[in-house]
């Protein structure tokens, strides 16, 4: 999986110069947007036969926290992730679950659904949503 994160759009200034530049994690509304996003996502977990046995902990607020930190330094936010965990290391840190293409295709419903309720401007929910089929892919251990 590529390492690589839009962390930035630069677009161009009518006289042909580059603009100042803003990050996905600015243009779609930062910390408030991926909290939004992430509590969406966890409420779906918490009913899913299939995601919630893959996590352990009896309260989701560790997880979802991990899970906000990473999105929002991949998407050009603070990097608080890297400051507290070290490198992301996603298939390492999720090897102890079998993932398969029925855990896939729960984790991209859930996301789907919480991705719908937070409703970003097409063009971003295009560029985010093909990150998660990526990712959910990319995990696949099974």
């Amino acid at each position: 999986m590529p390492t690589d994160s839009p962390r930035a759009v630069v677009p161009l200034t009518p006289t042909g110069q580059p603009a100042p530049t803003q990050s996905f994690y600015e243009a779609v509304g930062g910390e408030d947007t991926f909290e939004r996003l992430v509590t969406a996502f966890y409420a779906q977990v918490a009913d899913d036969p299939v995601m919630r046995p893959m996590y352990p902990e009896e309260d989701l607020r560790p997880a979802a926290r991990r899970l906000k930190m990473f999105l929002e330094q991949y998407w050009g936010g603070p990097h608080t992730y890297s400051e507290e965990r070290g490198h992301p290391r996603l298939r390492m840190r999720h090897a102890p679950f079998v993932i398969g293409e029925r855990e896939r295709d729960a984790w991209l419903k859930c996301m789907r659904t919480a991705m719908d309720e937070v409703a970003l401007p097409a063009e971003y929910d295009k560029v985010m949503w093909e990150y998660m089929e990526r990712a959910a892919d990319f995990m696949r251990n099974a």
